[in-house]
């Protein structure tokens, strides 16, 4: 199918897509268009490994001064930038050196899927959990993240049933906030989230209000919008009300199995280890959305429930009936290395057979030789 994308954001049109014209005439045309996409998500992967090297439980900011040096604040913002404008640009290279092709499209979007969660659980750090004075609960930060996630399902769902991928106008607002935020707390330090900003209200209340409105009364009704629309003038890819509805399926299970773990948890789990926890929903969340975006590229059917879904059950049933004692945060660290391990694994299979499959090299515009 033909990738179609649809970019109406102000902010994208007249400020970023002017600047990233500019940056991409520095790329040299034998770059392969997936390169730059890679280098972006290791970017942002390394700032969140310096970050989590610094404030594993996200106590740090909470002090004053901060426990995490300036210049790590600073290369947040960097490699955020960095990312951005990689992000942004891996397209347009791509159509410059006529190099678009299905594998890039799952290339970028898989990556997207998974750096989203690792953006929020990186700005978690800025903001720190509560102290009982300033700070976001590690129950707001859950809810954040799972918020974030949603409005990144919504818009793959919506191109499953339209074909065509609208792109949120939250993705360009949420990366200029972040680079502020980074910018702001390298230079004033991170009291500045530590003060009342407008009412009594912190700058993190005003954020988290911000995204819950963005997505509630923006995103979501968008995405409805754009699919009633495609309905009434016949050009839904999925007949029934069924089909349609059918990649939602395992990603509400996953919330739904996830949130029961985090509620009746005897060991208070997310409390315990918030950066494990989180990190371990956003690489499920990731495997699931990718079967749907390849679902989506390919006109297949996504099976009704993830295989994700069902030792993650064991796990969730074994923790809350109190099967697992002490052994919980034990279970949740071997647990995540596993399921991060099967989602290289997958994103490295279904790499390598689309690159065999259509001839060409992930990394580099040379043509693979005909066997």
């Amino acid at each position: 199918s033909q990738y179609s994308a649809v970019d109406t954001n102000p902010l994208s049109v007249y400020i970023m897509q002017p600047v990233w014209n500019k940056i991409i005439k520095i790329v040299p045309l034998w770059i392969a268009p997936n390169l730059l996409t890679f280098s972006g998500f290791v970017m942002i992967l390394v700032n969140y490994f310096l970050i989590s090297f610094y404030d594993w439980d996200y106590t740090a900011s909470g002090t004053s001064p901060g426990l995490v040096p300036t210049w790590v604040w600073l290369f947040s913002a960097f490699t955020t930038f960095c990312a951005y404008a990689l992000d942004s640009i891996d397209g347009k290279h791509a159509r410059r050196t006529q190099s678009s092709t299905p594998l890039g499209e799952l290339f970028d979007h898989g990556l997207d899927s998974w750096a989203t969660s690792i953006f929020v659980l990186s700005f978690f750090s800025v903001c720190s959990r509560d102290n009982g004075k300033t700070g976001v609960s590690v129950y707001t930060m859950y809810i954040y993240l799972s918020i974030v996630l949603f409005n990144f399902m919504c818009s793959h769902w919506e191109k499953y049933n339209t074909g065509v991928l609208f792109l949120p106008w939250g993705y360009d607002i949420s990366q200029v906030v972040l680079i502020a935020a980074y910018l702001l707390t390298g230079t004033v330090g991170v009291e500045v989230w530590q003060k009342p900003f407008l009412f009594g209200y912190y700058i993190t209340d005003v954020l988290v209000i911000l995204l819950i409105g963005f997505s509630l009364f923006l995103s979501f009704p968008q995405t409805l919008y754009n699919i009633h629309r495609a309905y009434l003038k016949k050009t839904l890819k999925n007949d029934s009300l069924y089909e349609g509805l059918l990649p939602l399926v395992s990603p509400l299970l996953l919330f739904i199995l996830l949130t029961v773990w985090v509620v009746l948890s005897p060991g208070n789990i997310l409390a315990k280890q918030p950066r494990l926890f989180l990190w371990m929903v956003g690489v499920a969340f990731s495997n699931v959305i990718c079967k749907v975006i390849i679902c989506q590229m390919s006109s297949t059917q996504p099976e009704l429930f993830h295989w994700f879904l069902f030792p993650l059950a064991l796990v969730v049933y074994a923790a809350i009936s109190g099967l697992l004692g002490w052994m919980e945060e034990v279970v949740l660290a071997v647990f995540t290395v596993l399921v991060t391990a099967a989602h290289v694994h997958y994103g490295v299979c279904v790499g390598r057979q689309l690159s065999e499959h259509l001839n060409i090299y992930i990394f580099s515009l040379k043509k693979r030789v005909q066997e």
